[in-house]
C-alpha cells in the first residue's frame, strides 16, 4: 500500500473516523478521573493521560496487526468487531471510574482504564489498516490532537447529531466484513466479487438494523418504566 493511493487514503480516513466515534469513552474517562483536581492540573492530566494512553494503544495496535497474520484471527477479529459495532449503537454503557486525588494518580487511572477499555479501538484500527504499520501510526497520530482537545466537542456533536454514531458503526461493520473476507482459508468463498461485496453490504446493513432496532426497544422500555413510576407516585 503506497502513500496517496486510494486504498491508503480510505484506510487513513477510516482510522480517523473510528477514533472519533470511539472517543466518547476517552472524554468520559478523562472527565471522571480528573474532576476533583484544580483546573491547571486538569489540563496536564488531559495531555499526559492522553499521551500515555495513545502510546500504549499504538503498541497494542501494532501487536494486533502482527497477530492478525496468524491463520483464523482475521475471522475471529472480524466477528468481535461486528459485536463492537452493534454495541456502539446501543446506549447501555456504564463508566465506573473513581475521581483521583492527585495529578499522577489521575494520569495512571486514565492510562490503565484506557488500556482495559481500548480493545474496540485497537481491533478496529488494526482491521482498517490492512496490515500496514505505517498507516496505523499515521492514523493514530493524526487523531491525537482531535481526540485530546476535541473530546468534549465530540460528545456534544454526537448528542446533537446521533447519525455520527450510525456512520461510525457502519464503518466498523464494513471494517469487520473486510477482515472476515480477508481471512485466507475463506478466500474461495469470496472469490466472486458479487458475493464478496454483497456479504460486506449485508454485514453493515444487518448491524445497523439490529442496533437501531434494539436501541428503539430500550428507549421504549425506559419510557414505559418512567410512565409506570409517575403513575405510582401520582
Amino acid at each position: 500500500m503506497d502513500f496517496l493511493t486510494g486504498e491508503f487514503i480510505s484506510g487513513l480516513l477510516a482510522i480517523i473516523m473510528i477514533d472519533l466515534v470511539l472517543a466518547g469513552d476517552n472524554a468520559i474517562l478523562i472527565g471522571l478521573a480528573a474532576r476533583k483536581l484544580p483546573k491547571e492540573q486538569q489540563k496536564k492530566v488531559i495531555i499526559w493521560g492522553a499521551v500515555g494512553a495513545i502510546v500504549i494503544r499504538i503498541i497494542a495496535t501494532l501487536l494486533v496487526v502482527w497477530l492478525l497474520e496468524v491463520p483464523g484471527l482475521h475471522l475471529i477479529g472480524g466477528l468481535l468487531l461486528v459485536w463492537i459495532a452493534y454495541k456502539l449503537l446501543i446506549d447501555e454503557e456504564e463508566h465506573d471510574v473513581k475521581p483521583a486525588d492527585s495529578m499522577w494518580a489521575a494520569i495512571k487511572t486514565i492510562i490503565i482504564a484506557d488500556a482495559l477499555m481500548g480493545l474496540d479501538n485497537v481491533l478496529a484500527v488494526a482491521g482498517a489498516s490492512h496490515g500496514n504499520f505505517t498507516l496505523v501510526v499515521i492514523g493514530l497520530l493524526v487523531s491525537i490532537p482531535v481526540v485530546m482537545y476535541g473530546s468534549t466537542l465530540i460528545l456534544k456533536l454526537i448528542e446533537r447529531f446521533p447519525f455520527i454514531i450510525i456512520i461510525g458503526a457502519g464503518i466498523l461493520g464494513w471494517t469487520a466484513a473486510k477482515m472476515i473476507v480477508a481471512e485466507p482459508f475463506m478466500h474461495d468463498y469470496f472469490a466472486n466479487p458479487f458475493i464478496k461485496y454483497g456479504f460486506e453490504a449485508i454485514v453493515v446493513i444487518g448491524i445497523l438494523f439490529a442496533g437501531i432496532s434494539r436501541q428503539k426497544n430500550i428507549e421504549k422500555e425506559k419510557a414505559n418504566r418512567d410512565k409506570m413510576q409517575i403513575e405510582r407516585n401520582g
